[in-house]
């Protein structure tokens, strides 16, 4: 646990987030604060609905949002911004001193990550002053809808490939320096052999790889000089050959008489350059070389490569990953499930149409079939009985906002989803389409819910 603790430290650059939040989270904050409302509230971070062509997911960004909960605080000059926002004129003293010794005291409980999920399912439920849940709602959103949503793309484009390598290629792509990190942590929890990204290579201990840029070539007179040029200094270079012409390329290639340990083709007919390319370096002798495609990859692409047996060894995949181009946006919510007034437990649901909640804090047990592929997810309030021969999938994280459960290395997490992955039917695993999931709701949670919907508006007691 210490060492967790230490490994937290020395990842995380110093940067205590209070700031890293919407402005409505903080005029709440304020408003709880000087109306002297110091109730527990739990909340709980849930998918509506799959982005498009999705029946699953794969849950990331936990070890990120226990980063922030565990280091949130507010730093002096932070606070001075805030006194002097219009928006706090009215605010205490005493609202802004809460700050400067602000700590995040709750508990979270959350689904590993590499867990596979369904659209409903709580991913984390967090439970804490109401002030302390209210403030994390922006910071969690974010971190875990954006790394949910590109682990669950590399999924895909993973097993795509069909066994072979996929190597996230996207951080120019990605929507900032910060996007591209945890796109690259992501990409390797979904199943990528590793990253581009050298920063997350170091942090992450994630493999990293790189061939050569274009610039390279168009630096010297001719191919054959840029490959010299970079034999002498790298080992087992990887040459980039359609600068030109890649057929061209590759000839040039063989003649430098050094064995490629791989080459790279970045445009063109991929399905035709990658067969005559492996012919031609076989017949060179080269049987060891491998060819490495990369250019505006997708899983439909892939797909398609790979279901004609391309004699492709590696894809990287950069844009369409990072940015899950197809459909960039997971449209993951943060609400109120239940509040603790006077030690009694009230049921909080949003009840306005088409976007209803369940109320109650949740716990998602799960059955599997005799093949040990996921049967159904049953949906309950936390304090139900478990189900015979049922998983719980939500564990407790923090408590008193400390660690409380030593979190897995990163393979650690990468082999734990693969491992989920091959739980789901085959159904789910459909590149187009959206299968309905396997979930139901707990006969007291139906009843609960459906009592409140009843009474729009009206509050309801647990």
């Amino acid at each position: 646990m210490n060492g967790w603790s230490k490994r937290l430290v020395r990842l995380l650059p110093v940067n205590h987030h209070g700031l890293e939040t919407d402005l409505y989270e903080l005029t709440m904050a304020a408003a709880y604060f000087d109306n002297k409302e110091s109730f527990e509230a739990t909340f709980e971070l849930f998918v509506r609905n799959y982005p498009k062509n999705r029946s699953y997911l794969v849950a990331a960004g936990l070890e990120q949002a226990i980063n922030y909960l565990t280091q949130l605080r507010f730093t002096e000059p932070e606070i001075t911004f805030l006194k002097e926002h219009p928006n706090f004129r009215n605010a205490s003293n005493a609202f802004f001193q809460y700050l400067s010794n602000f700590k995040f005291t709750g508990e979270l409980w959350a689904l590993p990550e590499g867990t596979i999920f369904f659209r409903t399912e709580p991913i984390i439920r967090v439970t804490a002053p109401i002030i302390e849940a209210q403030i994390a709602e922006t910071y969690l959103l974010s971190v875990i809808n954006y790394e949910t949503l590109i682990a669950t793309k590399a999924s895909r484009i993973v097993r795509s490939a069909r066994e072979k390598g996929v190597v996230e290629f996207g951080s120019r792509r990605a929507h900032g320096p910060e996007a591209a990190l945890l796109a690259a942590r992501a990409s390797y929890i979904g199943g990528c052999i590793g990253t581009s990204n050298v920063l997350a290579g170091y942090l992450y201990n994630i493999p990293t790889y790189g061939t050569m840029a274009h610039s390279f070539i168009m630096s010297y007179d001719s191919e054959e000089e840029a490959f010299e040029k970079f034999c002498r200094v790298i080992p087992e270079p990887a040459f980039l050959v359609d600068t030109y012409d890649s057929i061209e390329g590759i000839k040039k290639v063989i003649a430098i008489g050094q064995t490629p340990n791989m080459i790279r083709l970045d445009s063109g007919n991929r399905l035709k350059l990658s067969r005559e390319a492996r012919k031609m370096l076989d017949r060179a002798g080269f049987k060891e070389t491998r060819i490495f495609v990369s250019g505006d990859l997708n899983e439909y692409i892939l797909n398609d490569l790979t279901s004609k047996n391309a004699p492709i060894d590696f894809f990287g995949v950069g844009t369409e990953l990072v940015t899950s181009r197809d459909d960039p946006a997971l449209p993951g919510i943060y609400k109120l499930v239940s509040l603790t007034r006077d030690g009694k437990d009230v049921y909080r649901a949003k009840t306005s149409e088409g976007k209803m909640t369940l109320p109650g804090p949740k716990q998602i047990y799960r059955k599997f079939n005799l093949k040990k592929q996921i049967r159904e997810d049953i949906l309950a309030l936390q304090d139900e009985r478990i189900p015979p021969g049922a998983r719980p999938l939500l564990l407790k994280v923090l408590e008193n906002g400390s660690l409380v459960k030593e979190l897995p290395e990163i393979d650690e997490i990468r082999e734990f989803a693969k491992q989920e992955l091959k739980a789901l039917p085959s159904r789910f695993l459909r590149l187009r389409g959206s299968e309905e999931p396997p979930l139901k709701l707990s006969a007291k949670l139906q009843r609960v819910a459906r009592s409140m919907w009843s009474k729009r508006g009206a509050r309801s007691r647990g």
